[in-house]
């Protein structure tokens, strides 16, 4: 495990990576954190179904570079383990696998141990970084990966946390611009397409309790394959894409799940 010491973790506010636990179930949150999940759920209900939409977009993506012969992953906004993890997903199908797990939040540092068992062939390691230091995630990434052969970078609903003024696809841009051609990038996002009012309501709670949420157009989400190639069937709604690699997440068909995901190459 590589990174930053272990901070003092803020419950005084609730965090995106706390909400999306309370939203899959899980206990490693605090009541702050699930009394904003609960106002999010009064605007739109449907918000754990896209949690675990996320999740299992992620797995299929997974699935389906591995086949493609991608061996090594860098997943930034790992978020809270919850299994199957993306090591877990990769190594059942090649052992010798190699993951960097990324995230900037202190809790998830505290739970890292239960990401770091991977299989003896391959490679499970954690940092704590933000996606916003592009450079320490490269510096601490080469240290398990060879970034000389291709590797998926793994951005699971996590750009919507990075405002514009962060300079989110420049961000991207940069991890991009030190892997190798043949390289990946995954991609899912929220967006306000089909929501308008609830997701405008959605954001005026969150910037009212310290978390930022930038909800982006389908061409704005678009961007951020810029001078890739979409794998087919390029940007969809995350359940939409690769179906068959996957079992449906029950309620994933209550009407249209407001998000984007895709895949693209890097020539």
């Amino acid at each position: 495990m590589t990174g930053q010491s272990p901070v003092e973790i803020d419950t005084s506010r609730p965090h995106p990576a706390r909400m999306y636990d309370w939203y899959l179930g899980g206990k490693d949150n605090y009541p702050v954190d699930e009394a904003m999940g609960r106002q999010m759920l009064a605007l739109d209900p449907r918000v754990p179904v896209m949690a675990r939409v996320n999740r299992a977009f992620m797995h299929r993506a997974t699935r389906w570079l591995v086949g493609r012969g991608i061996r090594q992953f860098l997943d930034v906004g790992t978020g809270i383990p919850t299994e199957p993890n993306l090591h877990q997903v990769a190594q059942r199908i090649t052992p010798g696998a190699r993951v960097v797990y990324c995230d900037n939040d202190p809790i998830v540092l505290a739970h890292a141990a239960a990401l770091l068992r991977g299989t003896d062939e391959g490679a499970t390691e954690y940092l704590q970084a933000d996606v916003r230091d592009p450079d320490s995630i490269l510096e601490g990434a080469r240290k398990v990966l060879d970034l000389t052969e291709p590797v998926a970078l793994s951005l699971i609903a996590l750009l919507h946390f990075v405002p514009d003024e962060d300079g989110a696809h420049d961000l991207v841009g940069r991890l991009l611009a030190a892997l190798p051609s043949g390289s990946h990038l995954v991609v899912t996002h929220a967006t306000a397409d089909f929501t308008p009012e609830e997701s405008k309501a959605a954001t005026e709670k969150l910037k009212a309790a310290g978390v930022t949420l930038a909800l982006r157009s389908r061409e704005e989400f678009t961007r951020f394959f810029d001078g890739l190639e979409l794998v087919e069937p390029g940007v969809q709604v995350p359940h939409r894409w690769h179906p068959e690699l996957g079992e449906p997440v029950e309620g994933q068909d209550d009407g249209v799940i407001p998000g984007y995901g895709a895949v693209g190459r890097k020539p």
